[in-house]
C-alpha cells in the first residue's frame, strides 16, 4: 500500500511543475477557504457528529474523530483532474495542505482532547514522518526528474501511475477482506448513518467553499472528505490503543466515503454540463 502511493505521488511529481507546487502563494483567498473548509469546519462537524451520535460504536467515534483531523491522502489529485479541477490548484492544495498537517494535526487532536476531557495527542514528528515519506519526498523527485528530463517524465508518468494504481486495487482489496468481519460488527445503533451524515456534510463544506471555479468546488469537495487513513491510524493507534477495531472503522468509513462521493460526482457531472447557478 506505502509503495502504492509513492508511486502515485511521484507520477503526480512528474507531470507537475514548481508553478503548480506555489499555487497558493497566487491565491491567498483561496487558500483561506480551503483551510477552513478541510481543518476547521469538518473537525467542527465531527465533533458535533460525535455528541449526536452518542450510541455509536466507539471504533466509530474513534474513526470519525481521527479521520477529520487529518491531512487528504495524495491519491486523490488524479480523481480530481478527471473532475475538470484545474491541476495547479489540486497540487497546490495537496502540498500546502500536508505542509499545515505538520503543525494543524497535533494541535487539533489536543483541542478535541480538552474538549471531550480526555488525555490525547501526537508528536509533530509522527505526521512530519508520514507526510515526507509518501508525499513531499516523492512529490518532490517527481518534480525535479521533470525539471532535468521533461521528455522522459512525459513518457514514464502513466505507466508508474498504472502501476501504483494496481499495488493500490490489490493492497485494498485484501485488507478489505481480511477486516470485512470486524466491519460487520460495527455495523448498527445508527453507525452508517452517522458516517454518511458526516460525508455529505463534508462535502457540502467543501463544495461551498470552493469558490467561483465550478471544477475547483468539486475538487475542494473531494478534498474536503478525502482524509489521510494512515495519519488518522496512527492518532487512533496512539490516544486509543485499547480499541482494536479502529482500523476497521476507518475502511468502513472509506468504503461508505467512495461510495457517496461517487453519487456527489454524477450529479456535478450532471449540473457542469449546464450553466453554474450558485
Amino acid at each position: 500500500m506505502k509503495t502504492s502511493v509513492i508511486l502515485s505521488v511521484f507520477a503526480i511529481g512528474l507531470e507537475a511543475t514548481f508553478r503548480d507546487i506555489s499555487y497558493f502563494l497566487r491565491h491567498s483567498r483561496q487558500f483561506l477557504l480551503s483551510f477552513a473548509s478541510i481543518y476547521l469546519f469538518v473537525p467542527l462537524t465531527a465533533g458535533i457528529i460525535i455528541l449526536i451520535f452518542s450510541d455509536i460504536h466507539p471504533a466509530a467515534k474513534i474513526a470519525i474523530f481521527s479521520l477529520s483531523v487529518s491531512p487528504i491522502p495524495p491519491l486523490l489529485p488524479r480523481k480530481h483532474l478527471k473532475t475538470g479541477g484545474t491541476l495547479s490548484y489540486i497540487i497546490g492544495l495537496l502540498v500546502a495542505m500536508s505542509l499545515l498537517a505538520i503543525i494543524v494535526v497535533p494541535l487539533l487532536v489536543e483541542i478535541f482532547s480538552l474538549a471531550f476531557n480526555r488525555p490525547g495527542g501526537i508528536f509533530p514528528s509522527a505526521v512530519a514522518q508520514v507526510v515526507l515519506s509518501i508525499i513531499l519526498i516523492p512529490l518532490a523527485i517527481g518534480l525535479i526528474f521533470r525539471y532535468l528530463l521533461p521528455n522522459i517524465a512525459d513518457k514514464v508518468a502513466r505507466p508508474i501511475l498504472s502501476i501504483g494504481s494496481v499495488f493500490l486495487l490489490f493492497g485494498s482489496s485484501f485488507i478489505l477482506f481480511k477486516a470485512f468481519p470486524a466491519i460487520i460488527s460495527l455495523i448498527g445503533s445508527g453507525t452508517i448513518f452517522a458516517i454518511i451524515l458526516f460525508v455529505a456534510i463534508a462535502l457540502a463544506i467543501g463544495h461551498t467553499f470552493g469558490g467561483p471555479v465550478p471544477n475547483d468546488r468539486t475538487a475542494l469537495a473531494l478534498s474536503t472528505v478525502s482524509r489521510h487513513p494512515g495519519i488518522a491510524l496512527a492518532i487512533a493507534g496512539i490516544n486509543f490503543p485499547d480499541q482494536k477495531l479502529s482500523l476497521a472503522a476507518v475502511i468502513l468509513y472509506l468504503v461508505i466515503s467512495t461510495i457517496v462521493t461517487t453519487i456527489y460526482l454524477k450529479i456535478r457531472q450532471r449540473s457542469l454540463q449546464q450553466p453554474e447557478k450558485n
